[in-house]
């Protein structure tokens, strides 16, 4: 078996809409809508620096279907690039990309190849001063929900050759992503391939070494939910078929989510200054990239009562965005979460023969109980639900997110009924 080099990388998503942006700086806004495109210039120049034979791209290219015209022209153009330096790509369609969806009508380099959904394609990667080096196997989505698991169409070729599959798939019923093309990490195995270069899932994972079961992640975060560093795979193949796996960041702008404890925060002066190096940690993580993070402020402290008071918190904030913008490379602060509680010792209130004592047992309870916390949060919120926009809405929410609003209604009453003298009497 030849040695070889590819990189292997999936769900581009380009041009992401980025829900939720709207209300940024034009400064920030325009860094994170470029930032899926940058992140694809960054993978093209990896492929080049690293002299790869190919470059696997498992679904997933566009975030739409209906697939905007910019973001074809500049993928089409990032293939041209590879093209130039005799570096072909092996793409196969995603549920958001998939085959049936509209696409306009380019030139792509010969050496770009989107294989079919009808069936499993096999196509042959031939070096003129080394022969056949890998057959690539995969099959495209032909349309953006597909429940069939194609991994059982998949036959091993030569068994002197480097064995590749391309799939968008859910391995194993991910939880967090659609189960498309569902299929087990077994049903891999024992297709026979050397490599599986899967897509679909963001989180990058090597689900088996041997043969190697990858997902790669996306190439550049999108959300709060896709936080760290973001980007693709550089795989050596030895003689023997083994993979060496390199990941290598590609994006350009880096979600974080932290938190930081008020415990020993007493004044507003502390706790800016607490989050200024907050910000200067992760703008050296993010290593020359912009960033995007949200804060969650946990613990007790004196400092509780005075964010809860006016618009203090909203002010802090403003501020120090303020002073990002002013950055050559920005962390901009998505949001700050106030999770902190006042000094008052709850547990202590909670043996309390008392009103508060009451009621703090009462939200203990419903916290172990997730069908009683349902219950009352219908019932709580349903006065809420016809006054737009109305995010609360009980059915739409997570356990966690029930939760953290009891959490945060049990410490905003007990901080009102201390305050007033509604504590144990």
């Amino acid at each position: 078996m030849k040695r070889l080099r590819f990189i292997h990388a999936a769900d581009l998503h380009l041009d992401s809409p980025f829900k939720g942006m709207s209300a940024l700086p034009e400064r920030v806004r325009e860094r994170v809508r470029e930032s899926t495109f940058e992140a694809l210039k960054e993978l093209v120049a990896l492929a080049i620096q690293e002299k790869v034979d190919f470059v696997l791209i498992s679904g997933d290219v566009y975030d739409v279907s209906d697939r905007s015209l910019r973001a074809q022209i500049r993928f089409q153009k990032a293939m041209e690039h590879l093209a130039t330096e005799d570096i072909p790509a092996y793409i196969i369609h995603g549920n958001h990309d998939p085959e049936d969806g509209r696409a306009a009508k380019l030139v792509w380099p010969a050496d770009v190849h989107f294989f079919a959904s009808e069936h499993v394609e096999t196509l042959q990667v031939v070096k003129q001063d080394r022969g056949i080096i890998a057959e690539i196997h995969g099959i495209s989505y032909g349309s953006s929900a597909v429940t069939e698991n194609l991994a059982l169409k998949f036959k091993r070729g030569q068994a002197e050759v480097c064995q590749i599959g391309l799939l968008h798939t859910n391995v194993d019923g991910d939880p967090h992503h659609d189960n498309y093309a569902p299929c087990s990490k077994q049903d891999l195995i024992d297709a026979g391939m050397h490599y599986w270069a899967l897509g679909h899932v963001h989180t990058r994972q090597v689900m088996n070494y041997q043969p190697a079961i990858v997902y790669p992640g996306n190439i550049q975060g999108r959300s709060i939910r896709e936080t760290g560093p973001r980007g693709c795979y550089l795989v050596d193949i030895d003689d023997s078929g083994r993979a060496e796996l390199m990941f290598h960041a590609l994006d350009t702008v880096r979600w974080f989510q932290e938190t930081l404890s008020v415990s020993s925060i007493p004044s507003e002066q502390i706790l800016k200054d607490r989050l200024g190096d907050l910000l200067d940690r992760l703008r050296q993580d993010a290593n020359g990239r912009d960033g995007i993070v949200r804060i969650v402020l946990e613990g007790r402290s004196e400092i509780h009562e005075r964010l809860r008071k006016g618009r203090a918190l909203q002010e802090l904030m403003d501020e120090l965005r303020e002073d990002e913008l002013e950055r050559s490379s920005f962390v901009w602060i998505e949001s700050i979460e106030d999770r902190t509680a006042s000094e008052h010792d709850l547990a202590a209130v909670m043996e309390e023969k008392s009103f508060l004592g009451d009621l703090l047992r009462y939200a203990a309870a419903l916290q172990t109980d997730e069908s009683a916390l349902e219950s009352f949060a219908e019932e709580a919120l349903a006065a809420l639900q016809g006054m737009p926009p109305f995010a609360g809405n009980p059915a739409a929410a997570t356990p966690e997110q029930l939760n953290e609003w009891l959490r945060s209604a049990e410490v905003l009453v007990a901080d009102l009924l201390i305050t007033d003298g509604g504590g144990p009497g």
